[in-house]
């Protein structure tokens, strides 16, 4: 809007520090400006603060997996050792007693519970006890955490895939993994999924020689760790491939049934901000859009009144950033400088 000639800035209460004359040739610069209902840092080089400029954050936080190895290999050793001292208080169908250790030990942490080894004594029970409570944590907290990396590390691959046919760069793939993660992450873990449970099914049939429905039944009662013991894993060979099938084919259909869910959650956000953003706006909506009441919903204003109405952010979170920003604003200015910094940091 124009007034006696000159032009007001697009957002309200504006306090350009250093106004110069424009010229139409000369070049364009960015300058930075706040408003009381949000301001605005102005504007200071990274070198100031001893940041390189091109430092680039990394795309993936991904957990240790040398912590993983660690915790996984410390849960099985002491696990193997403490049933393997406690082997004669264990009742059921028994191979070779070290195997049966670690066997036990994968059926407790994924509380499958076949039922084909039980503790039979006091203190087996109790061992069985605390060793479930460990494995339950360690396949939550740590376990899942490693999955989900790897889920992600085949992500671009089937996105590459997918479009196979069409030239799609390193950017595309990144973009696309932006927009549709939780998509593709449903599909990755659900072909994994299906792999996992017919390389089982086969296995069954060929190693412990059940007939086709009764392996499939089998598999299914496994990876949902639902286990009613009437079939099992009862042979050497069979307990071998159990060691590892149990541990990944549980953990990747929790991992699929979490990424439903997060990607239902997902669409229900979507379905709101495309409500939001349609909908007309009325007289009260710009009231409350008004944060510092002077009449005018500047563009931070607009932009914050929006996010809040989307469910991206609270009134508790505008008032947290604020008590940092007023803080860090020595001066009382309304704006943040290197000296402002300088001085809350000292």
């Amino acid at each position: 809007m124009d007034r006696n000639g000159m032009r007001e800035p697009l957002l309200p209460g504006v306090i350009d520090p250093s106004p110069r004359a424009k010229t139409k040739n000369g070049p364009k610069s960015r300058r930075f400006r706040r408003t009381r209902s949000a301001p605005l840092a102005e504007y200071a080089p990274l070198e100031a603060y001893g940041i390189d400029s091109v430092q680039r954050p990394e795309s993936v936080i991904h957990p240790s997996f040398v912590k993983v190895a660690i915790f996984l290999t410390v849960y099985l050793g002491l696990g193997t050792i403490c049933f393997y001292l406690v082997r004669n208080q264990i009742e059921g169908e028994k191979t070779n007693a070290i195997l049966d250790a670690v066997y036990f030990c994968i059926v407790t942490m994924t509380t499958l519970g076949y039922g084909d080894l039980v503790p039979d004594s006091i203190p087996a029970k109790l061992l069985a006890c605390a060793f479930v409570f460990t494995g339950m944590a360690l396949v939550g907290l740590i376990l899942s955490q490693a999955a989900d990396y790897l889920v992600e590390k085949q992500e671009r691959l089937l996105i590459k895939g997918f479009h196979v046919h069409q030239q799609f760069g390193e950017t595309d793939v990144l973009k696309e993994v932006e927009t549709n993660s939780l998509r593709y992450k449903c599909i990755t873990v659900f072909i994994l999924l299906l792999v996992l449970m017919t390389s089982g099914t086969i296995f069954l049939a060929t190693v412990e020689k059940l007939d086709l429905v009764d392996a499939f039944y089998c598999v299914c009662s496994t990876i949902t760790t639902l286990g009613y013991g009437d079939k099992s894993f009862s042979t050497e060979p069979g307990r071998v491939f159990a060691v590892f099938w149990i541990l990944t084919s549980t953990i990747c259909l929790a991992q699929f049934f979490l990424y439903i869910a997060e990607l239902y959650t997902q669409h229900r956000q979507r379905a709101l901000v495309d409500f939001v953003l349609t909908r007309r706006m009325t007289n009260v909506d710009l009231e409350a859009a008004d944060l510092d009441d002077d009449g005018v919903v500047g563009a931070a204003e607009f932009v914050i009144y929006k996010l809040k109405e989307m469910g991206k952010i609270n009134q508790e979170d505008i008032r947290l950033v604020m008590e940092e920003f007023e803080a860090l604003d020595v001066d009382q200015s309304g704006s943040l400088s290197v000296s402002d910094l300088t001085l809350a940091q000292s």
